[in-house]
């Protein structure tokens, strides 16, 4: 593959190829040529996704799904911020069939983002509305009916950030700092004889 310098004077690749499983919408599919200006935005929008509570397992005995969802709108100021910095050259005209900073940024948090949220945050307040006094935040969401489900979307929404990271981080010509998370070990090989 053929390199280029990047901002920081490392070398960047000329062509990612992007694909890009979305939860609501499908998918972002073909070939990514960042420009400058994408590879700084792809850092800034990668280590605010690497950074936050909503990239991270939540199961269902930990964390409060309103923390996660807190975490997840504050994505749209964080990503509108980078949008407006950077400006145009994120999602040029002349660049407008091709994958963009824009395009992706777009796609993934404002439509998948939004339709998450639109359905999901006014549930979780209805809920957490009806909170008896005594009952704490915790054991009230606990008792939701309908946390197993959000629960079961959020985790689809965290998977598609991960690959967003993924793919700002090559962008941005960095290492990607998320770990797998460890792999449970195979109940098959865990038994004796054979």
């Amino acid at each position: 593959m053929r390199r280029r310098r990047n901002w920081r004077g490392a070398a960047r690749p000329r062509k990612i190829d992007v694909n890009l499983t979305v939860p609501f919408i499908g998918g972002i599919t073909g070939t990514w040529v960042p420009a400058k200006a994408e590879a700084e935005a792809a850092w800034e929008l990668y280590t605010e996704l690497i950074s936050r509570v909503s990239v991270v397992p939540l199961p269902p005995d930990q964390g409060l799904l309103r923390d996660a969802l807190t975490s997840l709108y504050s994505l749209f100021d964080t990503t509108r911020g980078i949008l407006r910095k950077y400006g145009p050259d994120l999602a040029p005209r002349h660049r407008q069939d091709d994958i963009t900073f824009g395009r992706v940024a777009f796609g993934v948090l404002n439509t998948a983002l939004r339709l998450f949220m639109t359905k999901w945050h006014p549930e979780l307040k209805d809920w957490e509305f009806g909170r008896p006094a005594g009952v704490g935040p915790l054991a009230h969401e606990r008792a939701w009916a309908r946390a197993g489900e959000l629960r079961a979307e959020l985790e689809e929404v965290r998977v598609a950030l991960l690959e967003l990271a993924k793919l700002l981080a090559d962008v941005a010509n960095v290492a990607y700092f998320f770990p797998e998370p460890p792999t449970p070990p195979d109940p098959e090989n865990r038994r004796g004889g054979g």
